[in-house]
């Protein structure tokens, strides 16, 4: 894709990712060869303990993939709102590695503006919540009765029609298997639990999604009508009570009771929403 009339300077092709003991950075250079250094907030690449002849644990390669995934991530949405910002265009990073997992090389290439970027051109991925029940997503149920084999099919299935890569397990202390996927920007999780009769079903339903452009398609959790991410967690729960509903707060959560839901805010522009467990809870 060509740019009429823009800065050439300007336009990135290229992205490098590199850990360090210290931290880590990315460098962004542009077609004349200039270059753009952020640096991460966060742990370095060095396993970090209390005698320097300590070995690395087997999990921190692991632990290593993990950051650098999400790193990349971060990098190819901020670049790509950088771009459509000044050019009107996404930017995509094609990523190599040059020294797996701490050194990584992207080319970026240029591409039409994304139509979900533009209001009423994508419908909405909508899940609408139904606290104690479960979940209503589009042509799918995800019930508190549901046994795990079919929550972890219906989850791949949302991630086939997102267009998102497949359901990712992760360990969540308190569960007996929890697995995320991609909803735009937004991200989809179901964890289970084990009932008295030691059938593993569906237990708890969370949804997150970031501040900025939502991605496509964007995810909507709602509740009695409420888009419960449009809004900071504050915001939700001063509805909610408003609405007559006691808030029973533990932290940074907020939870609703008598709806069996609960919200938690880690910023000021972060809504994250969970339906609680089976009744009861």
């Amino acid at each position: 894709m060509r740019i009429e009339g823009a800065d050439r300077r300007r336009v990135p092709a290229r992205v490098l990712l590199r850990g360090e003991p210290d931290g880590w950075h990315c460098v962004v250079v542009d077609d004349s060869g200039a270059e753009r250094r952020s640096d991460f907030a966060g742990a370095g690449i060095r396993w970090q303990t209390g005698r320097a002849s300590d070995p690395e644990p087997p999990w921190w390669h692991r632990r290593l993939c993990e950051t650098a995934e999400g790193l990349r991530e971060a990098i190819a949405e901020r670049l790509t709102d950088a771009t459509f910002r000044e050019f009107g265009a996404e930017a995509v990073i094609t990523w190599f590695a040059v020294d797996e997992p701490v050194a990584w090389e992207g080319l970026v290439t240029l591409q039409e503006a994304d139509p979900a970027r533009f209001p009423g051109r994508v419908a909405p991925y909508v899940i609408t919540l139904e606290p104690g029940r479960g979940a209503l997503l589009p042509g799918a149920d995800l019930l508190f009765s549901t046994q795990a084999p079919d929550a972890w099919t219906a989850l791949a299935t949302v991630a086939e029609r997102c267009g998102t890569p497949p359901p990712k397990a992760s360990l969540l202390c308190g569960w007996a298997d929890h697995r995320s996927v991609r909803v735009g920007r937004g991200r989809l999780a179901l964890s289970t639990d084990r009932g008295e009769d030691c059938v593993e079903r569906l237990a708890e339903i969370f949804g997150t999604r970031g501040p900025g452009w939502s991605g496509n398609p964007e995810m909507r959790l709602r509740l009695d009508g409420v888009d419960l991410l449009d809004e900071p967690a504050c915001d939700v729960v001063a509805l909610f009570r408003d609405l007559g509903h006691e808030v029973v707060r533990r932290g940074r959560t907020a939870r609703l009771a008598d709806l069996l839901f609960s919200t938690q805010a880690p910023d000021a522009w972060t809504a994250l929403a969970t339906v609680a467990e089976r009744c009861g809870t």
